[in-house]
């Protein structure tokens, strides 16, 4: 379970006005690192002298102030089970079951030490624990998935997850709950926060619309999962795999890329400096981008500069103003339900400069040094050292000094008319007739037709003509097939000019 043992013996004394009780709760802390609860890893064990506890067990935490354990309702009689261990992650979570007497179906087992119940999952059950409750039941369920994700209050080193869709908090009062049972997963200076979005919501002083923007931006850092900064390493070998998928050739290029995130392998921290991938359109800037998330196992982000032309678009809108919403980097983090991702950041070099309130891309100079940016409508520094930064640019001339300076420039070069060829034969043309449900046998393209392929786009950069040839005879292809009645179609340097022109 955990290599470090806590034990907890303190005093918990009831409201003055009431007759004075002392209890004292005693178990013991545990602090894990897994990301994940089963029957080897349970987050609570519960004593269980008679051995009583099996498949799923009903009933409720017994309030902190009452003690520390859970009590069983089998048949209507009521048998408390002291807690043991916990994981010092689910410390608030238990306590705030038990103040607010959730009832709840516990999943566990026999743990090796006899008479001890090893607790692996929580479910919430309605009230006369006949059923489970769904949507409390979710919110439990996003609880513990943020837990086991989290690390111990003393680390903030933390598991890799995939930011796959999962349940979102949007009321208050799930807001409020969701801080009892987990706000110690929240960065200190967020926990912070929050305090003062909450006096804002409650009190009688601001407008309404004060307090729905506090509401709304609350909502939207408690859907982020906060993660540390610590990253695991990087295997070599199945990343330059992941880039040999993507694109052919450019060894040069993925070795560089590989070099500059194995970083990763000695620090478990990100590098220093994002990546700008610098070269011809068409050349796979994007795709590169996209694999290094892969790599690195993060969701991505993209952000198109050619199409923001306020710095304000990326740093939200104060909120004095009735239609204010948070910028384009704090809604990354909504999006992908995670501080840890890889912001990809296209056409570096296309950021409008001639905007009246200044160059959107020096708005992102205090993103890419990972020191935290402050977001205009969520009025406070977010953490930015989790983010990788990936940017993609045709010139590098256009992109000022200040933002080279925060990378480490990879120059791509186009592709030679040899590894063209091969490009069109062994990608192009094969992706494209996956897409159209046609066989290889359905089409034949001479060498020679490879030849005039070359020569028509041989004035453009990068891939993007191949994979235009490739769709043009394809579908031509497939025309005579299902309305010339042909078997298969033959192309050589003649009719594919023409075809082409």
């Amino acid at each position: 379970m955990g290599d470090r043992l806590f034990t907890f013996d303190g005093d918990v004394t009831v409201n003055a006005s009431e007759p004075k009780t002392i209890v004292k709760p005693s178990y013991t802390v545990f602090t894990a690192e897994n990301s994940v609860s089963d029957a080897n890893h349970p987050f609570l064990t519960l004593q269980d002298p008679e051995e009583a506890l099996s498949g799923h067990p009903k009933g409720v935490f017994l309030n902190p102030l009452r003690g520390t354990a859970f009590e069983e309702n089998e048949n209507g009689k009521g048998t408390e089970h002291a807690i043991v261990t916990i994981d010092r992650r689910f410390v608030s979570f238990i306590r705030w079951l038990g103040e607010n007497h959730i009832s709840v179906q516990l999943v566990g087992h026999q743990t090796d030490k006899k008479k001890v119940y090893g607790v692996y999952q929580i479910r919430a059950l309605s009230p006369d624990q006949q059923s489970i409750m769904e949507d409390r039941d979710q919110f439990l369920q996003l609880v513990i998935k943020r837990l086991l994700n989290s690390a111990p209050p003393e680390r903030q080193a933390t598991a890799v997850t995939t930011g796959s869709e999962e349940r979102r908090i949007t009321d208050l009062p799930e807001m409020l709950n969701y801080l009892q049972c987990a706000g110690e997963t929240l960065p200190e200076n967020i926990r912070r926060w929050t305090g003062r979005q909450i006096g804002t919501i409650r009190t009688n002083t601001v407008s309404p619309e004060e307090r729905r923007h506090a509401e709304r931006a609350l909502s939207m850092v408690l859907n982020v999962q906060w993660k540390g900064d610590y990253f695991p390493s990087v295997d070599p070998v199945r990343a330059r795999k992941i880039l040999d998928e993507e694109l052919y050739g450019l060894d040069r290029v993925k070795q560089r890329i590989i070099e500059t995130i194995i970083q990763i392998n000695r620090t478990h921290t990100l590098p220093a400096y994002g990546l700008l991938l610098a070269g011809p359109a068409g050349i796979g800037k994007s795709m590169l981008a996209y694999s290094v998330a892969r790599i690195l196992g993060l969701p991505w982000t993209s952000l198109d500069m050619s199409a923001i032309h306020d710095p304000e678009a990326l740093t939200g809108t104060p909120r004095m103003y009735a239609n204010a919403k948070a910028g384009r980097i704090m809604e990354a983090f909504a999006d992908s339900g995670q501080s840890n991702i890889v912001f990809i950041i296209n056409e570096l070099d296309k950021a409008d400069h001639a905007g009246g309130n200044g160059n959107p891309a020096d708005a992102l100079l205090t993103l890419l040094d990972n020191l935290g940016y402050t977001d205009n409508y969520i009025e406070c520094t977010i953490p930015t050292s989790g983010v990788y930064p990936v940017a993609t640019a045709n010139d590098k001339s256009k992109i000022s000094s200040p933002l080279m300076s925060r990378f480490a420039v990879i120059d791509i070069p186009d592709y030679t008319p040899e590894e063209k060829k091969y490009i069109f034969t062994a990608f192009s043309l094969p992706k494209v007739l996956r897409r159209l449900h046609m066989d290889r046998s359905e089409i034949e393209v001479t060498g020679e037709a490879v030849d005039a392929i070359i020569d028509r786009f041989r004035s453009e950069t990068g891939c993007r003509g191949l994979e235009q040839a490739a769709e043009q005879l394809s579908a031509h292809a497939l025309y005579e097939i299902e309305v010339g009645h042909k078997k298969s179609v033959r192309y050589e340097r003649a009719n594919t000019m023409e075809l082409l022109q």
